[in-house]
């Protein structure tokens, strides 16, 4: 008897809680963009060893989802898909404030004992792959970051994720806009230093607004703010 071998998207579609990331894999593959880097926001751009996230890297973001939802947004505006599996908080009015083209966005909140089988699903048919890492064994994570290489995804770890190419960390202040406790919240200052492998490994911090008062992400101050990180 001849095995049948599934395709990527139909071993999608059968694994449990996955409606939603299964209506977009088939279209995903006609989707992908043609270079090797995707963009991120100029803010962003800097301090990444490509100005961009390099299709085949695994990246960890430390600090919290807006700095990951920030690094969606050029992308997925660009065209290229994305998924959020394991992250039941992220929400879709957020990733919009963020610029994430919430349309290209599929979520899979709840991907149960099933989750390497829907990361890995996911890293064949979608272009960046966001996942929470808590509950991925160390051996597992670095099978998914020999298939992101392998297929040409992006693996976003929110979180620390074993021989990460590149580690983000985001220092955030107080936010900012309320006067004597009232008002709306505006912006937040943050600090944001990247560290990794290879072409990364010499650190880097930069100043942003994450968010700036129109939602998006800028340099906190005029001029150049990238610099080399100390110790």
């Amino acid at each position: 008897m001849t095995a049948v071998v599934e395709p990527p998207a139909a071993r999608l579609a059968a694994l449990p809680g996955v409606t939603t990331a299964s209506r977009v894999a088939a279209q995903a593959e006609r989707a992908r963009a043609t270079g090797r880097v995707l963009p991120v926001v100029p803010a962003l751009a800097g301090l990444l060893p490509d100005t961009g996230l390099r299709r085949g890297s695994t990246v960890a973001v430390h600090g919290g989802t807006s700095l990951l939802l920030a690094l969606l947004a050029a992308a997925t505006s660009a065209g290229s898909w994305a998924a959020a599996v394991g992250m039941p908080s992220l929400g879709i009015a957020a990733a919009a404030e963020y610029g994430v083209d919430v349309a290209r966005l599929a979520l899979v909140p709840h991907p149960g004992p099933e989750s390497p089988a829907v990361i890995a699903a996911l890293l064949d048919g979608v272009d960046l792959v966001a996942v929470q890492p808590e509950t991925v064994q160390p051996a597992v994570a670095r099978r998914l970051s020999a298939r992101a290489r392998h297929r040409g995804a992006v693996l976003l770890s929110a979180g620390a994720w074993p021989g990460a190419d590149v580690e983000l960390s985001c220092r955030r202040s107080p936010w900012s806009g309320p006067s004597s406790g009232y008002g709306h919240l505006q912006w937040r200052r943050v600090q944001v230093r990247a560290h990794g492998r290879g072409a990364a490994a010499r650190p880097l911090t930069a100043d942003l607004h994450l968010p700036a008062p129109d939602g998006s992400v800028t340099p906190a101050t005029p001029g150049p703010t990238l610099r080399e990180a100390t110790a």
